[in-house]
């Protein structure tokens, strides 16, 4: 039993920014990941953090960056969240440097920023290819030191309540299989994703969506879950390295990508929209990345690569579908046109990755590169200003939580949303303990019927092996709630699902509770299964293709109905899964002047 005033469920970015503030508060604090302290899948994350610092190109501004990410989102992202977000990044980029953390620097001695998709100017603060590392190494140093308890390799499997609001937790170490509780004033969410659900993704083992089902489980709504984003470019060759990032700062610093014919394909899949803001020969494009080297920005017309991340995805898809794939079913991304030294200087993490794991040098050679499961826009719905979800005392940031993002998240913005809305979360949910001043019951029949579940599977002896189903339920997700997504499919996908539910729930692990990989996967299942439902159902109630979700038979966007509400999924009082839509507030006039109104449609309004 430990008695801590508020628990943070998660140490990637968002977890320990959150952890440091609510620990520079006074309150007591543990933190709880899944697996070793600095193994984050924020570290993922390579190429870099956006914030409008304007230090590459003057013209940058908070309000700049707030319209990208509206436009970039199709409009369908909470705009306070939006506005909050750029305005505040800068300072957490600052505070970070103030910190220890070594950002690459300009000639003049400023924080480097380089150009990624759907950003009107560089705007990314980086650290070569390893942004993520460092700003888990610094945040880490920096948190360590201020009296937080660390719980590490434990997994969470249920939230407690009472008087209406949250009391604690239930864990158990995956070392050596003992049960623990947590009481705590608040809960913050930290979890991050649920790629994993995919059978190709980007995505570490630990994203299995835990975090998300857990506040489901709990009562809270979740919100815009048929938006998954597929990376256009992931590691496709060889297999066991297939779906590993490959960093969009490969395409920032001038990678150009091409179809089995050389043609370089992009060109043909620049959306109206976005015509005035790209290149319109291959020669000016490479004459803007000439700029961007030498730090003279002249104009802000891009290369067609740095269309945003959905536009990207679909295009190699569809050169894959008209028989124009690369060797093994992808697209060639090249940097080899860039000086050797330059390429090894900016990115030495892509240099190794592809000549370890691929024998692919990339400075002589291109790389092969696929669509693969990256980010999931949808997550716990939120308060704006608080981070606090619809579950009293609960409190959710980063990708776990939605809003920010809309039907697609633009490059960088992942990294300065851990750091901007972790802190918020971290000082309201300090806060709002406080003002609790005790320790709120936890149920023993909830305890013991929690503890009866987790070694449930243990007691099994004729059942599947877990990782078979996780397995299936993996090729399912990719096959049939993709990319690229019909009726059909989709509901086969929520039918297959019942199906797993019913296997899952009489796997057998074997073994005991020490070192029982297993028996791990067999726990993970049930958050697996009802991630997966909501984001196939979600998905086959939006009837559009919008942002990072294609319905292949609703290709339109349509932005008479769809492009104002939003979907909430909540449990219902039959355990049901209910699904319904909602709106956010009017964009005020003063930010929808920044929009593109051509664009807008309506919508927002």
């Amino acid at each position: 039993m430990h008695e801590h005033d508020v628990v943070i469920i998660g140490a990637g970015g968002a977890g320990l920014r959150a952890a440091i503030e609510a620990s520079a508060a006074g309150v007591s604090v543990a933190m709880i990941c899944k697996s070793m302290l600095g193994k984050a899948h924020t570290v993922m994350a390579e190429g870099g953090a956006a914030a409008a610092l304007a230090n590459k190109d003057p013209r940058d501004s908070w309000e700049i960056h707030f319209r990208d990410t509206m436009k970039g989102g199709k409009y369908l992202g909470d705009w306070r969240m939006a506005e909050i977000h750029a305005q505040q990044a800068p300072d957490r980029i600052r505070e970070l440097e103030q910190w220890g953390a070594v950002f690459d620097r300009t000639p003049k001695g400023l924080t480097s920023q380089r150009n990624f998709g759907g950003h009107t100017y560089p705007r990314l603060a980086h650290i070569g290819d390893a942004t993520g590392l460092e700003l888990i190494r610094t945040l880490q140093q920096k948190g360590i030191h201020m009296g937080m308890d660390v719980f590490m390799e434990f997994t969470v499997r249920r939230l407690f309540q009472a008087d209406g609001r949250i009391s604690g937790c239930f864990a158990y170490d995956r070392n050596d299989g003992s049960l623990h509780i947590f009481k705590a004033k608040t809960i913050i969410l930290a979890t991050g994703g649920i790629t994993r659900c995919w059978e190709v993704c980007s995505g570490s083992w630990e994203y299995t969506g835990e975090g998300h089902a857990l506040a489901y489980w709990a009562g809270a709504q979740m919100g815009d879950m048929e938006f998954v984003q597929f990376h256009p470019t992931g590691m496709i060759w060889p297999p066991s390295v297939k779906g590993i990032l490959v960093t969009e700062g490969v395409r920032g610093e001038g990678g150009t990508l091409r179809n089995s014919e050389g043609n370089r394909f992009m060109f043909d899949y620049v959306p109206e929209m976005y015509a005035d803001e790209f290149a319109d020969t291959e020669e000016e494009a490479l004459g803007w990345v000439d700029e961007v080297i030498s730090g003279k920005l002249a104009t802000k017309r891009r290369p067609p690569e740095l269309l945003t991340r959905d536009v990207v995805a679909k295009a190699i898809n569809s050169e894959r579908a008209a028989g124009r794939a690369s060797e093994h079913g992808g697209a060639y991304l090249d940097i080899s046109w860039r000086d050797e030294d330059e390429v090894k200087k900016k990115l030495p993490g892509m240099y190794h990755q592809f000549k370890e794991l691929a024998a692919v040098d990339i400075t002589k050679q291109p790389m092969e590169v696929g669509p693969t499961a990256h980010y999931v826009m949808g997550g716990v719905k939120v308060d704006p200003y608080t981070q606090v979800t619809s579950v009293p005392g609960l409190y959710a940031a980063g990708e776990v939580a939605t809003g920010l993002h809309g039907a697609n998240r633009l490059g960088g913005n992942s990294l300065s949303d851990l750091i901007v809305f972790g802190k918020i979360a971290g000082v309201q949910a300090a806060e709002a303990a406080k003002e609790m001043g005790y320790f709120a019951g936890i149920d023993q029949s909830e305890v013991d019927e929690v503890v009866a579940e987790t070694l449930a599977p243990l007691s099994r002896d004729d059942g599947e092996n877990p990782a078979k189903v996780v397995s299936d339920l993996r090729g399912m997700m990719q096959n049939k709630a993709g990319i690229i997504r019909t009726r059909e499919l989709l509901l086969e996908a929520l039918a297959d699902l019942d199906g797993l539910s019913d296997r899952a729930s009489i796997t057998s692990p074997g073994g005991g509770r020490t070192y029982n990989p297993g028996w791990h996967q067999a726990l993970e299942l049930s958050a697996m299964i009802d991630v997966s439902r909501m984001c196939a159902l979600a998905a086959l109630r939006r009837e559009e293709s919008r942002g990072a979700h294609t319905r292949d038979d609703f290709p339109e966007t349509d932005h008479s109905h769809w492009g104002k509400v939003t979907s909430v999924i909540s449990m219902g009082d039959d355990g049901s899964m209910d699904i319904g839509y909602t709106s956010y507030p009017d964009i005020p006039d003063h930010l929808k002047s920044l929009l593109d109104i051509d664009d807008l449609h309506g919508e927002g309004s």
